[in-house]
């Protein structure tokens, strides 16, 4: 009986070193956990809005700010952005399948977040 050695083929993948400068991936993890970024990815989670409907769901950002991090997280292939040529345009926002595999554990740390703060019974100012 001869003995045989298994090969296996799959492709070596980079490594990322997201603590160094020079990372690509530094971007990305930069604009999801930028202030508004989490808040987009968590907003989009219930569904595609529009330009208008993210800035009304979002409180406290301002248009250009909003408009920033929708460019970043498009850019990065977070979210997908689509143009309806009406007059005025409808811009319209969605996440797409990595956005939604990435804000997973954003809405899980949301959730246990809120957990912790209704168990500890804070209450929302206001």
């Amino acid at each position: 009986m001869t003995g045989g050695v298994q090969v296996d083929h799959t492709e070596v993948k980079p490594r990322y070193e997201v603590f160094h400068t020079d990372c690509p991936a530094r971007d990305m993890v930069d604009h999801v956990t930028s202030r508004w970024g989490i808040w987009v990815l968590i907003s989009l989670q219930s569904g595609d809005l529009r330009f208008f409907e993210l800035r009304e769901s979002i409180r406290g950002i301002s248009e250009k700010m909003l408009s920033q991090t929708l460019r970043g997280l498009v850019e990065d292939g977070l979210i997908w952005r689509r143009v309806e040529p009406t007059t005025p345009p409808q811009v319209s926002y969605g996440l797409t399948e990595f956005g939604r595999d990435v804000g997973v554990p954003l809405a899980d740390l949301f959730g246990r977040i809120t957990r912790r703060l209704t168990e500890a019974g804070l209450k929302r100012p206001g």
